[in-house]
């Protein structure tokens, strides 16, 4: 495997191991998986002055590249970070292996005893862009689903990721559980992905995790089934009937926390009756904080706004902008996210029950929230432990993508003799 000019035959030597390492890991025991968990949340803070090293030279080589500070920002360890990696490993490990639940269980006037039980979907491949926490995220929650990973990084996490699966491969090989179980493409090389879209005959699904480029290529070229969201097109409705100290701090929290993630808002709708108050206050601090806000002609009025142009609807800028519009009621502004939105995450500022209600009823977002910071919107969050992404298509999965969410069930179906008439 070491050639790495032959990428398709080196891709088709990973995509082998895997299959046989999830034929293992189907049936290898909650214990052990937990003890591989463990072990990998060692070795990473083990060696976390070797993985801070390795990240030294992704941060020069991203800032060669002259990567945004926001995207600069997803891809630096500190040891806080790392910290946090070894938190969600341990959470995962933690987590009731959800391999073997019983989800649902009846009988039939035949005789027959009828069980539908969680099963691995067998290998996972993930392509993700720069946030090397990604590696152990994914790692973990495909090994604790009983799922063999193949792992893309993206280039300008290459070291750091380098060193993170090696701590992964250190947990599996301390719990007995088979090296091959998860596994990193080695090469910075793109014409790796291009092989992993077609790999039906050892990928059972694919999950894109990173910009409109990378999962736009990936929804459209895979011949795999795909887990994924396009864009966080985050909207976030300010209802007349908000209350003002929560807008104020739930809108900055949204936007300013970490501009670079898919749950920061994006665009802020404002009811018409409270834009000259609460919307007025909202905006002023968006552009205290350092938010550049780009509104409609209604909100222009506001000191220190830029004007809106047609392509600030629907855009998502992971960065400290934010575009802002007055709408005449509720119905303008479900109908606006419809538009624009991408049915990722959407937000209203409400003490009105009712409005929630319809807010909540009317949209199809995977997922909608009612006085929250939309920040908010990942696994770690719903107590799903860690996430490897959020999913936005109507199948299989939807919203943060965990450990169940990764596998799929099969029937179990018990007779004494039984026969069909």
């Amino acid at each position: 495997m070491n050639d790495m000019t032959n990428i398709p035959a080196v891709m088709a030597e990973i995509g082998a191991n895997a299959k046989r390492a999830a034929a293992q890991l189907a049936f290898a025991s909650a214990e052990r998986k937990h003890a591989a968990l463990i072990g990998a949340a060692e070795a990473v803070w083990a060696r976390r002055a070797e993985i801070i090293e390795a990240n030294a030279k992704d941060m020069e080589y991203g800032r060669e590249k002259g990567l945004s500070p926001a995207m600069l920002d997803r891809l630096m360890l500190d040891e806080d970070r790392i910290r946090g990696m070894v938190d969600g490993l341990r959470t995962v490990a933690e987590q009731p292996d959800p391999v073997g639940e019983v989800i649902a269980e009846w009988d039939m006037a035949s005789g027959l005893h009828i069980r539908r039980v969680r099963t691995p979907l067998g290998v996972v491949g993930v392509i993700y862009e720069s946030r090397p926490n990604v590696t152990a995220d994914a790692g973990a929650l495909c090994l604790k689903a009983g799922n063999a990973v193949i792992l893309r990084g993206g280039s300008e996490s290459f070291h750091s990721s380098g060193v993170i699966h090696a701590c992964l491969v250190d947990g599996l090989k301390s719990a007995n559980l088979p090296p091959t179980a998860i596994q990193r493409v080695p090469t910075r090389d793109r014409a790796a992905v291009q092989e992993m879209l077609t790999m039906t005959d050892t990928i059972d699904v694919i999950v894109p995790r990173g910009g409109k480029g990378l999962v736009g290529l990936v929804q459209r070229e895979a011949r795999v089934p795909v887990f994924a969201h396009l864009e966080g097109i985050v909207h976030i409705y300010i209802d007349k009937a908000a209350d003002p100290e929560k807008a104020l701090k739930v809108v900055l929290n949204a936007k300013t926390r970490r501009t670079g993630i898919c749950g920061a808002a994006e665009c802020l709708l404002i009811h018409e009756d409270v834009a000259d108050t609460i919307g007025q206050g909202v905006i002023r601090a968006l552009i205290d904080a350092g938010v550049e806000v780009r509104a409609d002609a209604r909100l222009q009025a506001i000191d220190g706004t830029h004007p809106a142009s047609d392509e600030d609807w629907g855009h998502e800028y992971l960065d400290m902008k934010i575009a802002a519009k007055a709408v005449q009621n509720i119905d303008e502004a479900i109908a606006h996210i419809r538009e624009f939105g991408s049915s990722h995450t959407d937000a209203i500022l409400t003490e009105d029950d009712a409005a929630a209600a319809r807010f909540f009823t009317e949209l199809d977002s995977a997922i909608l929230m009612r006085n929250a910071s939309t920040q908010f919107a990942d696994g770690g969050e719903f107590g799903m432990g860690a996430e490897i992404g959020i999913a936005t298509g109507k199948m299989h999965a939807r919203g943060p993508v965990g450990a169940a969410q990764l596998t799929s069930f099969k029937y179990l179906v018990e007779g004494d003799g039984t026969t069909r008439g």
